[in-house]
């Protein structure tokens, strides 16, 4: 039987594009900043970046010589590297992918539904009673099923005609529309106390470790790695892309993204007198919070607020499409479903998985810590001891693009001897977070 000639990426541009749309979702937007503000502020920042370069950066550039090496999806090309005894890590990542999109849809529809409201009716007069009344149940099902039609469709049209198309259009879009509301918020009154919420250095923060496993866990979520994204993404590379370059670029880009999200919700909240809403969870200052900021403005609120939510909406789109396409890609490697097919079932699959998530909100928090979280640090931690231990002279893949970079050696060292023991570290707070968050739910 001949096999169809893999697709390519059409340029680099495509590429990069696409991996920093994969990279920048909601954990950007939102999850970064809100983090950032509650372990330290600037304290934050510093600990996310040292880890992204420390551990974040190795991750990605393991994925990716493991997927452009292979040419194939997660299952088939740690199978392709280490024997059929490493498929089950394929099976975690595609797993992975399935349960965090089936969720993260849900959540995604919610900025859908908010788009739209702010569009045709403008923001509620009470933004809380809003979130409970669209938040779960039909309301909340039927945003969902919209929003993974448009990423179901996106998938379905392939790397160049679908995902590529779709990332050169959408990310300088995204980008331009956060650099326009920060710098629009930075001219509103009370702006500098936002900033100061925001960045408030507390250097203590630095050596705690629940705030490290919490920059840790954020550098993954943020950068899509541990769920084989990036590895997917990477088997679409020809063997002429400088794999280094691209990761420090996808890296700085996600970023950049998240650290300007910050400067644009910390002044709107704070020049309107909205700090008290900052306490409690990310998702209820974000879908309560920010759309009372909105309405609070005027006139203005509602253009600002309808940007602010399309961004949102990139965003998590962006983050969908790679979600879908790892499984996709796993279904097209190994059940040999033509890339339509695999898209449109495999994307009803997780539609329907999402239903529970859309219903109650415990279960979409569930679904997070164990999918989101465990999943990721623990796909990562086997994955750098895949390439640091297993997979054969993953410096000469990554060398193809004919560029000698000097510090490749340096993070093969890094990839054996540092990154394991610090994701073991982070490993065993999250399995403690998981297990507290059960306890809590059903040990009364």
């Amino acid at each position: 039987m001949n096999e169809a000639p893999r697709e390519q990426w059409g340029s680099r541009l495509g590429f990069i594009l696409a991996a920093v749309g994969s990279a920048v979702g909601l954990g950007n937007m939102w999850r970064f900043p809100y983090f950032a503000a509650e372990n330290g502020g600037a304290a934050f920042v510093f600990l996310y970046i040292f880890m992204v370069a420390l551990v974040g950066i190795p991750i990605m550039l393991a994925e990716f010589a493991i997927g452009r090496g292979a040419k194939k999806s997660p299952i088939q090309a740690l199978a392709h590297f280490g024997g059929r005894r490493w498929k089950p890590l394929g099976v975690l990542f595609v797993a992975g992918g399935f349960l965090i999109l089936s969720y993260y849809a849900v959540i995604a529809g919610w900025t859908l539904r908010y788009l739209w409201n702010a569009l045709i009716t403008g923001f509620a007069g009470d933004p809380a009673a809003f979130f409970g009344q669209v938040s779960t149940g039909g309301d909340a099902v039927a945003w969902h099923l919209l929003f993974m039609v448009i990423t179901i469709t996106i998938v379905a049209g392939g790397i160049r005609g679908g995902i590529e198309r779709s990332a050169i259009i959408l990310m300088p879009l995204l980008f331009l529309i956060v650099l326009g509301l920060a710098v629009f918020a930075s001219t509103l009154d009370g702006a500098g106390a936002g900033y100061a919420f925001y960045l408030t250095t507390d250097f203590r923060e630095i050596f705690s470790l629940d705030v490290l496993s919490e920059a840790t866990s954020q550098a993954f979520f943020s950068l899509s790695l541990g769920m084989g994204a990036m590895l997917t993404y990477s088997s679409y590379l020809s063997r002429d892309d400088n794999m280094p370059r691209e990761a420090v670029i996808i890296a700085g880009s996600d970023f950049l993204i998240a650290f300007l999200a910050g400067l644009m919700v910390f002044p709107l909240i704070f020049a309107l007198g909205l700090s008290e809403q900052l306490s409690g969870s990310t998702i209820g200052a974000l879908f309560i919070g920010l759309p009372n900021a909105f309405a609070e403005m005027g006139a203005v609120g509602r253009p600002v607020g309808v940007l602010f939510f399309f961004a949102l909406f990139v965003g998590a789109l962006t983050s969908a499409i790679s979600l879908l396409e790892v499984v996709v890609a796993a279904i097209i490697d190994t059940v040999r479903w033509p890339r339509r097919k695999a898209a449109l079932i495999m994307g009803v699959l997780i539609t329907l998985a999402g239903i529970p998530s859309a219903f109650d909100i415990t279960v979409l928090g569930v679904v997070d810590q164990i999918a989101g979280n465990l999943f990721l640090v623990f796909g990562a931690l086997c994955l750098a001891i895949f390439v640091g231990w297993v997979m054969p002279d993953p410096i000469a893949e990554l060398r193809r693009g004919g560029e000698r970079v000097a510090w490749l050696p340096l993070w093969y060292g890094f990839i054996r001897y540092v990154v394991p023991p610090l994701l073991l570290l982070v490993l065993y707070f999250t399995v403690r977070a998981t297990f507290e968050m059960i306890v809590g739910l059903f040990g009364g």
